[in-house]
């Protein structure tokens, strides 16, 4: 656990939480790392209930409907993202592809187990509270869960700290769920909008009187923004936060409760 983790962390519940938010990145058995010509899919059906269902905030926040939106509707989406062959996409199509299988998928979660108020109530274990562990859709032949996803797949695949920005677990703490699908077509322009959306909001990260106070997800995942808080404030900088003069991160924090 990282130290600035633990200092932060007032009660046994929060170390818990910041210690199951904390994945490796470990590619899991099986052909994701495999691509081919296909640039495109049809995304029409979560183009249609995100246009219909998110709505952003005067706070900055994109809230999603989970109490309106149509599972069955979820479901044709998601039934055709398990009958796609990724590794018939390109690269970035691919990455488009996983990103937007998580974030369906997640929604789908949600709306499965509403009302809750945080996606921590659902499923998981004391020691591993959420539903990210639990096998969800069968890809390629090859049962997976959200974990698999971002932590087997996504990340170790495409080795992009932007994936973090790709991908929302239904939190207000969490980067924004895009409002449109993502598309391998302008994806990396896309990818640099959200970062710089998310580093830009206080969320992200805030100089305050107390130092640089960042989202948890710079340290729970530090490996993936250079390893230390060198890397994780030149992530920043790069993405257009205001962290001039900022040597160290002072403290990190995160909002679990769901962005609805």
């Amino acid at each position: 656990m990282h130290r600035r983790t633990f200092l932060a962390s007032a009660s046994a519940a929060v170390l818990v939480a910041s210690a199951a938010a904390a994945k490796p990145a470990r590619l899991i058995a099986g052909p994701w790392s495999q691509f081919g010509g296909q640039a495109s899919l049809d995304d029409s059906i979560w183009a249609g209930i995100l246009r219909d269902h998110l709505r952003m905030g005067s706070d900055g926040v994109a809230r999603f409907d989970y109490a309106g939106v149509s599972r069955e509707r979820l479901g044709q989406y998601l039934r055709s993202l398990a009958a796609t062959d990724p590794t018939a996409l390109t690269r970035d199509a691919a990455f488009a592809y996983w990103s937007n299988l998580y974030n369906a998928l997640t929604v789908d979660v949600v709306a499965a187990n509403w009302p809750v108020a945080s996606i921590r109530d659902i499923g998981g274990s004391l020691f591993s509270p959420g539903p990210w562990g639990e096998k969800r859709i069968v890809v390629a032949g090859q049962q997976l869960s959200l974990d698999d996803v971002e932590h087997g797949i996504l990340r170790p695949v495409f080795r992009d700290p932007r994936v973090h920005y790709a991908v929302n677990c239904a939190s207000i703490g969490c980067p924004n769920l895009a409002a449109t699908p993502w598309r391998a077509a302008g994806l990396s322009a896309a990818l640099d909008a959200a970062a710089r959306a998310y580093v830009t909001h206080p969320r992200g990260a805030e100089v305050t009187s107390r130092g640089l106070i960042v989202s948890s997800i710079y340290d729970w995942f530090e490996e993936d923004f250079g390893g230390n808080d060198a890397g994780v404030i030149a992530h920043l900088s790069r993405h257009g936060a205001a962290v001039e003069g900022q040597s160290r991160v002072a403290s990190d924090r995160y909002d679990w409760s769901v962005n609805a």
